[in-house]
């Protein structure tokens, strides 16, 4: 909502008697004043007005403006004392000054005096303008859902980051990664707005510092960005670049090991000759919501999105639509690491007044109504700009509260129920040459096999081999691993159960050098039981075998299947030969030669883990593949 900041000056047309003061003095210092006001020198302006109203108490016109200029410096009080004055200092009235005090008073949280400021705009509205009307409406809204609010507070004790990660400057804008150990905010510094990051070292945040110079520059601002869960991908705003498709565009900075790429354009699909920024990134990468002001929207700002296609390109943006945006103003969006909430700010939604902080839900495709997050998170003052940690636990926020470093300090709270998202885990690892022990540079995928999609797709660097990618809970994922001359590494995570341990999988991956005897076991590759079909959820790992055999062309393989114990030994050798046949036959009819292949079934007499648990027998029950020839 455009909140009318605007000094009027003389503007309104008043049906008031007599505008000018009769007061010469009065006069003079009013008309002193206007020289001053037209050069935005408030100061001054105020200095004149006041000597104004000094002269001339009733001076209505003069105390008018001293409320507007006070509304266009942000002090409310002083604005609504003058208001106040003005409607007492004579008998007419224009109805505007009632929407003017009752919006000042709604916005530093005098919900009843508002009430009845705006009560009376509406009863004394005349003219053809409805926009005051309308948003008088929108307003006594808001104040009916400040008072509701502020008597069914939740639970909220907002805790300061520490000196490590504030300082006596202005942070904001926090980011932070799905394992809660690397925060990129914003700063500003000598009027420059840069990113500082802080990690987390034996539970304890680290002292900031600044982004890569790749990133920060000391001739542009950068601000409003969005960490990917993995702290690999850095999506941010940039204004007035020489690159720049409008004032401000959406940039994207890739972290090769140690150290922050260059960053690019995202290129006019997303930006446009308006205004893009507030930048959110998806779990899996594929979507990206940003807000804009471009044509074709709902409202002055909204929120959008774009996903990349097949061809790894930006489609055209979407509007979010009427479920998420309103005629008023969205922005600050985050998608949470589970894909499915969405916290972003609005005044347009019913709030405290200014912006508050909203979320929704992704049900069956179809964003829900969004909900305000409640008192005292949001207050009459303006809240933007929350994440979530990936765990749900906590929100990270900026706001000037006492006990502060600066004019604006990063917060951490505990999320209270309703609002938090759906739960995720994660997993988080190294892969390393077995031999050497030094890092890859390797291909991790994980696909939702129940939604038969990739979560994640990415690679590691030689320099530090690391990956981190989330897992919502709620599903089963296959998890591989794939480096050029080496064997594959399969696991399989199963989620799929609401009471599944949250806590994240910490893993370190040796990879095996492609020689003779080596072995692979192909963690998903399913079958019901007793039976030699395969399902449709080996297809994602059958994909990455067909791969790997095509790549290396001289290596030949035999198919192992392989059964528990249960049931009778050839009833089980024969069970486990047929599997193994069936991975064979699949991967003749995708082009591999039947020359390269064999296939055999063990039954149970190769056991890998303890036949006498349950665990111990699922292990066993598998398909395998060994090098026989390179």
């Amino acid at each position: 909502m455009k909140v009318i900041l605007a000094v009027v000056f003389c503007i309104l047309s008043f049906k008031a008697i007599g505008q000018n003061s009769t007061v010469k003095k009065a006069q003079e210092r009013y008309e002193d004043a206007q020289q001053f006001l037209r050069q935005s020198a408030y100061d001054e302006g105020i200095k004149y007005l006041d000597e104004a109203v000094k002269y001339d108490p009733k001076f209505q016109l003069a105390h008018i403006q001293l409320g507007d200029v006070y509304r266009r410096i942000k002090e409310l009080p002083k604005a609504i004392t003058h208001y106040k004055l003005a409607i007492a200092s004579a008998a007419e009235v224009d109805s505007r000054i009632f929407y003017v005090l009752g919006e000042s008073e709604l916005l530093t949280g005098n919900y009843n005096d508002a009430k009845v400021s705006l009560s009376n705009y509406q009863k004394k509205f005349t003219g053809n303008d409805t926009d005051f009307l309308i948003r008088s409406k929108k307003y006594l809204l808001d104040c009916e859902f400040a008072l509701n609010a502020l008597n069914t507070p939740v639970n909220y004790k907002p805790f300061n980051m520490g000196f490590n990660v504030n300082s006596e400057y202005r942070d904001y804008f926090p980011s932070i990664t799905a394992d809660n150990e690397t925060i990129i905010f914003s700063r500003v510094t000598n009027g420059n707005e840069d990113f500082y990051t802080s990690n987390k070292k034996d539970g304890k945040w680290q002292k900031s510092q600044a982004l890569s110079p790749n990133i920060n520059t000391p001739t542009f601002n950068e601000g409003a960005q969005s960490i990917s869960p993995d702290g690999k991908y850095l999506f941010f705003t940039g204004c007035n670049r020489p690159d720049g498709y409008g004032r401000c565009d959406i940039y994207l900075s890739r972290k090769e090991g140690n150290d922050w790429g260059k960053p690019i354009n995202l290129g006019p699909t997303i930006n446009s000759e308006y205004w893009e920024s507030q930048p959110s990134i998806s779990p899996d990468g594929n979507t990206l919501y940003f807000v804009s002001n471009r044509p074709g929207g709902i409202g002055g700002y909204d929120i959008w999105k774009s996903s990349l296609d097949d061809n790894s390109t930006w489609t055209k943006p979407e509007n979010l639509g009427a479920g998420i945006n309103t005629p008023y103003d969205e922005s600050t969006p985050f998608l949470h690491s589970d894909g499915q909430t969405l916290y972003f700010s609005s005044d347009g939604w019913p709030g405290m007044g200014s912006k508050d902080i909203f979320y929704s839900r992704l049900i069956e495709g179809k964003w829900q109504i969004p909900i305000n997050l409640g008192y005292p998170i949001n207050t009459f003052k303006e809240e933007v700009g929350m994440v979530v940690s990936a765990d749900g636990k906590e929100g990270f926020f900026s706001a000037d509260l006492d006990g502060g470093f600066g004019d604006l300090d990063i917060f951490r709270f505990i999320m209270p129920e309703h609002a938090k998202p759906f739960p995720v885990s994660y997993v988080k690892g190294i892969v390393f040459d077995r031999e050497s022990k030094t890092p890859l540079e390797a291909n991790v995928l994980v696909v939702d096999l129940n939604a038969e999609r990739a979560v994640f797709n990415d690679r590691t660097s030689n320099e530090t081999g690391d990956f981190l990618t989330v897992l919502p809970i709620g599903s089963t994922y296959s998890f591989d691993v794939d480096a050029p001359g080496y064997l594959f590494y399969s696991q399989h995570y199963d989620l799929s159960k609401e009471n599944n341990n949250l806590e994240p999988f910490k893993v370190e991956i040796l990879l095996d050098k492609i020689k003779l005897g080596a072995n692979v076991t192909l963690a998903n590759i399913f079958f019901d039981t007793d039976k030699y079909d395969l399902l449709p959820t080996s297809l994602a790992e059958l994909g990455l075998l067909v791969d790997f055999l095509n790549i290396n062309a001289n290596v030949s393989i035999e198919i192992q299947g392989h059964t528990d114990i249960t049931g009778e030994k050839r009833a089980n050798e024969k069970l486990s030969e047929n599997r193994a046949k069936s991975v064979y036959t699949y991967l003749v009819d995708n082009g591999i030669s039947s020359k390269r292949l064999n296939y055999k079934g063990y039954g149970a007499s190769k056991p890998k883990a303890d036949n006498s648990t349950e665990a111990g027998k699922q292990q066993n029950r598998r398909t395998d593949f060994i090098i026989t020839k390179i």
